[in-house]
């Protein structure tokens, strides 16, 4: 699994194949035609990819989530996923390897084309085939192959055990094109989408997608407006601010400075009049990454003493202004199996006199010379400014001679590959709202974080065990193993879990309904009147 964005609970209930069907479709049968007025929308994120076998990033699934339809989706709040294209689905076999769905009846396409079982497989089978390095393919090594017995029925087989399988299909991964519209083996470079989702892309360019509703549209969602732009502004916060307050956008999402929204929040006055902030709940994570085989912070002493030094408090009232919260674990609160690992173990306040007991246990006497590595450009600039205020909270305890370096996105992960760094920073914007999506792509075999760390009892043992338990809270114990063993050995440490925001104009509605854990950003839920 690459990592989406800056970098998510349970999708099934347990029991036999009968009782494991996901259910039926939505009393919401068809679109509305879609009521009051077009929305704008303004985005610092870029929109990477039209084609969902490419795009693996917060923007291109923003697209996905609203031009294409999956079998499943997350409606509004929910954490597990229910019907979409789909009528039902369920696994077949008490031992989840075999998951079957049946297609609801009157699927089109955009274009007029009936979508069939036909398109599922070949939507499937060509993401695998490309297996684009930016693509979500590598979520899916669990598939074997997708089989259609007639019109309406999809049926895959997986190599092993996999019970979280539902929601990986419900995510922007499981997007389902035309066979007539895309080539098999090739992704489309036109900046045009095929879907039968709630929307259509009319135009698509560096600085605006254009969406308008689907008239061939049969789901679950019902449409609140005419059509939805969306502006982008390319990391830049200032003029996304300014966008929004000079009225040219109606709402802002994703992207602006953690200083503007808290200015909003406490000016309602003057410019700012007539201008909300909407606070969701958000599954966005951010960890320190520790490269197991440096010289330095390949040691554990060293490791524990910046954990015990760590003053998450001080760091997100200081650097985002309470836009985040503290994280002390690595599955954060509200997804399924959270514990509190790092709390228990290293506190919640800054402990010198440990920190300094752990580096004299390793036979370490000087100060300890460290580069933390950030990229501005992925993870956002207030990232340096974060690494900096760690470096001197790792400075002010007298142990710890800590620098700050940033460099470009493409060279940061070329270098982290070489196992150039030491220490840097790794966010994460979850593909679906499950422990398994915070453990398995950290810790599983050939994990995304590129920090050399192995160990066989989370291979070996928990992650096969928890991916293959229907019964998603049963799982709880074998993640709260997990995640000790991670604070214990310490490949990474946890810094923050994000708030999710949107900043609207007052006559903007139903925002809310778009920012929950399942970070589906839903165009139909928001209205304008």
């Amino acid at each position: 699994m690459k990592m989406r964005n800056q970098w998510l609970v349970p999708p099934l209930s347990a029991g036999l194949a009968a009782a494991l069907l996901t259910g039926c479709g939505s009393s919401q049968e068809g679109a509305s035609a879609g009521e009051g007025e077009a929305v704008v929308m303004g985005m610092s994120d870029d929109v990477l990819a039209t084609d969902p076998a490419s795009g693996y990033d917060p923007g291109s699934w923003l697209l996905f989530n609203n031009v294409f339809q999956s079998l499943l989706s997350f409606p509004k709040g929910a954490t597990e996923p229910a019907p979409e294209a789909a009528e039902e689905c369920g696994f077949a076999d008490a031992a989840t390897t075999v998951y079957e769905c049946t297609l609801r009846d009157g699927l089109k396409f955009s274009n007029g084309n009936a979508l069939t079982s036909k398109d599922v497989k070949f939507s499937f089978d060509r993401m695998m085939k490309i297996d684009d390095d930016a693509g979500p393919a590598i979520m899916f090594p669990m598939l074997d192959k997708v089989e259609t017995p007639d019109a309406k029925t999809v049926v895959f087989k997986l190599k092993y055990a996999d019970a979280t399988f539902p929601s990986k299909i419900a995510s922007g991964a499981g997007s389902i094109v035309d066979h007539r519209a895309y080539s098999g083996d090739s992704l489309r470079t036109d900046g045009e989408a095929v879907g039968s989702g709630p929307y259509k892309l009319d135009s698509f360019s560096k600085t605006e997608a254009v969406f308008s509703v689907n008239p061939q549209y049969e789901g679950t969602a019902e449409i609140k407006n005419t059509g939805m732009t969306l502006k982008f502004f390319h990391g830049d916060q200032t003029a996304l601010k300014n966008a929004l307050l000079n009225n040219k956008i109606d709402l802002a999402y994703r992207g602006l400075a953690a200083q503007d929204i808290a200015d909003i929040q406490q000016n309602t006055s003057g410019k700012s009049g007539g201008i909300d902030v909407v606070e969701g709940s958000s599954a966005e994570v951010q960890h320190l990454v520790f490269n197991m085989e440096d010289p330095v912070v390949g040691k554990l002493g060293v490791r524990k003493a910046i954990a015990y030094l760590l003053d998450r408090e001080a760091l997100v009232n200081e650097v985002y202004e309470d836009t985040a919260e503290p994280l002390y674990s690595i599955i954060p609160a509200g997804i399924g199996g959270h514990n509190t690992a790092f709390f228990d173990t290293y506190g919640a306040r800054p402990q010198p006199r440990k920190a300094e007991e752990a580096l004299r246990a390793e036979g370490i006497t000087d100060k300890v010379k460290l580069t933390l590595w950030a990229t501005p450009s992925r993870y956002g600039p207030a990232t340096v400014q974060e690494f900096k205020a760690i470096a001197k909270q790792l400075n002010a305890s007298g142990l710890f001679d800590a620098d700050v370096k940033s460099v470009e996105f493409d060279e940061y992960e070329k270098d982290i590959k070489a196992g150039k760094y030491g220490i840097y920073v790794k966010g994460w914007v979850p593909d679906y709202p499950d422990p398994d999506n915070f453990t398995q792509p950290f810790f599983g075999d050939g994990n995304v974080l590129d920090n050399r760390y192995e160990n066989s009892t989370i291979t070996g043992k928990i992650i096969p065990r928890t991916a293959a338990q229907s019964n998603r809270t049963a799982t709880d114990k074998h993640y709260g193993q997990l995640q000790d063993i991670v604070a214990n050995q310490l490949p990474v440490i946890p810094v923050w879990q994000a708030k999710q925001y949107a900043v609207v104009h007052d006559r903007v509605y139903g925002v809310e309904n778009c920012l929950d854990a399942s970070t589906v950003f839903r165009f139909w839920e928001i209205s304008k009147g």
